[in-house]
């Protein structure tokens, strides 16, 4: 097998080689869609209307929003820290 062929897993999946992915800029979650082209071929779509998922990032801000109460940030746990300092 060379770099461009995948194998299917028992549940019906199967990866996307790592060049294909890079070249078209896709991301985990993101939306591909199958057509039939033959009966020994298939073509795959990247819907233009796919948003891309939201990155690790974004989810930080959701969960923010979500739960305000979630333990402080970084930054404000060494602001409080460096107060601390600043008493001794």
């Amino acid at each position: 097998m060379d770099d461009m062929t995948t194998t299917l897993t028992e549940r019906g999946q199967t990866s996307v080689p790592a060049a294909i992915r890079k070249q078209a800029g896709l991301a985990p979650g993101q939306a591909l869609r199958w057509e039939f082209v033959s009966e020994h071929e298939l073509r795959v779509f990247i819907p233009e209307d796919a948003k891309t998922p939201p990155n690790a990032v974004a989810m930080i801000g959701f969960a923010r929003r979500v739960n305000p109460g979630l333990p402080p940030t970084t930054a404000a746990m060494l602001e409080l820290l460096r107060a601390g300092e600043a008493d001794v």
